[in-house]
């Protein structure tokens, strides 16, 4: 399958996930391996990096050696602890740049906050920093942030957490054909087949935590995932038959078959 490029630096897999709430750091490296991603996203605010000291470290069991490390605002409801959040990040990861922007509007949709995001991208990007953001599904709001400098647009499919998969896939077109950078859904992926549908309409990845790590078995889930990504992939490259409301051609071609009618004698005269 063809490769992920983001930021200019070329990824095998097309599946990022999250790393938490998984019950511990073992179950959560065995659900990484199996989903296969490359890039794992860690927020700050929520997960030990290093910035608590005598605490297990998510650094021993995702080493940055072995995983591409995107630290996100998850928790932060202003462009300023956004920003202050990923300062902080890129201390703690030695100057490390790729990073996710997501700015909320509240605590109970976890729905973006768009006029705080934008501002955010624009200090971030301007301060080096090469910013992946969470935002709407608005085909307007996403050109501004591409604009600004974001190395890829991620529109929410449905609400964090949600499980409730794609629910507006229009807008989500209008952004894949017109957003030049890469666009990833995020947020509302519930099952294997939302995420198929979202790389079978021309994402270019998908990011999720909830939909593996609150599985039932979430290292089985994650392998399910993963081949759902690449089959929804390769059927976005290899073009499907356009749809019908019913067939008019069959399967099986009836030209040139004798018919009754043909073969049937003239008929007698009265």
């Amino acid at each position: 399958m063809d490769s992920l490029v983001i930021a200019g630096k070329t990824y095998g897999s097309r599946l990022l996930v999250g790393t938490g709430k998984y019950k511990d750091f073992a179950q959560t490296r065995a659900a990484i391996d199996a989903s296969g991603a490359q890039i794992v996203t860690v927020a700050i605010r929520r997960t030990n990096i290093g910035q608590n000291k005598g605490e297990p470290s998510l650094l021993e069991f995702l080493p940055p050696s072995e995983f591409t490390y995107l630290p996100n605002t998850a928790g932060c409801y202003s462009a300023q602890d956004a920003v202050r959040t990923l300062r902080l990040a890129r201390e703690l990861l030695d100057g490390h740049d790729l990073v996710k922007l997501e700015v909320l509007g509240d605590a109970e949709s976890l729905y973006p906050n768009m006029p705080e995001t934008l501002a955010a991208a624009n200090t971030l990007v301007k301060e080096g920093f090469k910013v992946m953001v969470y935002c709407s599904d608005d085909p307007i709001q996403a050109k501004m942030l591409e604009e600004a400098g974001c190395v890829a647009v991620m529109p929410l499919a449905s609400l964090i957490g949600s499980g409730m998969g794609i629910l507006n896939p229009w807008n989500l077109q209008l952004i894949i054909d017109r957003i030049k950078v890469p666009v990833l859904v995020d947020a509302g992926v519930g099952t294997a087949s939302d995420a198929a549908i979202a790389m079978e309409l021309g994402c270019d990845g998908v990011l999720m935590n909830t939909a593996i790590a609150a599985a039932k078995d979430p290292v089985l889930m994650a392998g399910a995932m993963k081949k759902a990504v690449e089959a929804g992939r390769e059927a976005f490259l290899a073009g499907r038959m356009p749809k019908k409301f019913y067939a008019a051609s069959p399967s099986s071609p009836t030209e040139g078959r004798i018919s009754s009618a043909s073969s049937s004698s003239q008929p007698k005269a009265a």
